[in-house]
């Protein structure tokens, strides 16, 4: 009939995969995010200042650039620098934590398969 679809739940198995190694992933990807986080704010912070001391000081003392940049292109060149240097700076972060912690090294004692199904 068509009312009588029963849906069960699935459950996967993961091979010897713990909780406790499962939360420790959890946690290890967190503090991940967190460094990344950190590490690009302080990159952009470094990249904003050391790009607007030439930036404006070129703004004003080099003819093409007088006559050429207003405020807001200054301020895009600027923006553009620091937010590429966030980026930047966070993805290296995250790939360091990531090899740092790879699933081989926090799988070495136990068989681990990386489909489950």
């Amino acid at each position: 009939m068509a009312g009588d679809h029963v849906v069960k739940s699935i459950s996967f198995n993961f091979n010897g995969l713990t909780h406790g190694v499962i939360n420790n992933l959890w946690t290890c990807m967190h503090i991940t995010h967190t460094e990344a986080v950190k590490a690009g704010a302080k990159a952009a912070a470094i990249a904003c200042v050391a790009s607007a001391i030439p930036t404006l000081l070129g703004a004003r003392a080099i003819p093409w650039a007088r006559a050429n940049l207003n405020h807001a292109a200054q301020a895009l060149i600027i923006s553009t620098i620091s937010g590429s240097a966030y980026f930047i700076v966070a993805d290296k972060t995250i790939l360091r934590s990531a090899r740092r912690n790879s699933f081989h090294e926090q799988m070495e004692n136990q068989s681990f398969e990386y489909w489950p199904f």
